[in-house]
């Protein structure tokens, strides 16, 4: 009688395992899942910035790192707001570190808008300090670019200081014109 006891809680131990380590296996999945979703938005939103702007490939393979988020915004009356997702590429290193932004914007509108960034970092120190802290902008940018021999490849990119340039592209294209009013970037902790 008490080996029988003995070999139930045996039985009900080992299929408490199975299902914590199918639970573990799920969760798992999930981020990794997540994480190949960003992965892949990366690669369609980079093919639509060299489709336009077929010299941004080279800029972007010679940089030291880059940065590319969906981002999805709206604005009702006086206040609007966004949020995004995405991932910091080290060119150096092959890392990927996941992103995610977010943005307050005032002023009167209404509308719903879809686009994408790419971020070229010329320098290993402005790509850890967009990495390790964040950018948060607060202006009105409205400007190409032009860096000497860089210039053609930084068409229609905004210099947001110098060595860190910034696409935008929406569904019909490079928009010469950016509002980051309020605009912060994070490492996302739940897929890194």
């Amino acid at each position: 009688m008490r080996r029988k006891r003995n070999r139930g809680k045996l039985i009900l131990f080992a299929l408490f395992l199975v299902f914590a380590f199918a639970l573990q296996a799920g969760a798992v999945s999930k981020k990794e899942k997540a994480r190949n979703e960003v992965k892949e938005m990366a690669k369609k939103v980079l093919a639509r910035l060299y489709k336009v702007q077929p010299q941004a490939q080279k800029v972007i393979q010679d940089a030291a790192g880059y940065a590319v988020f969906s981002n999805f915004g709206m604005k009702i009356l006086i206040l609007g707001g966004g949020r995004g997702e995405g991932l910091a590429h080290n060119n150096r290193t092959g890392e990927d570190i996941f992103m995610k932004m977010v943005e307050i914007q005032g002023g009167l509108g209404l509308g719903i808008k879809k686009f994408s960034l790419v971020w070229i970092f010329k320098n290993e120190a402005d790509f850890k300090e967009f990495v390790d802290t964040g950018v948060e902008l607060g202006a009105q940018y409205s400007a190409s670019a032009k860096s000497g021999k860089e210039g053609a490849g930084l068409q229609g990119a905004l210099t947001i200081r110098p060595g860190v340039w910034l696409y935008q592209l929406t569904d019909t294209g490079l928009a010469l014109e950016l509002t980051v009013k309020g605009t912060k970037y994070y490492r996302d902790n739940a897929l890194n």
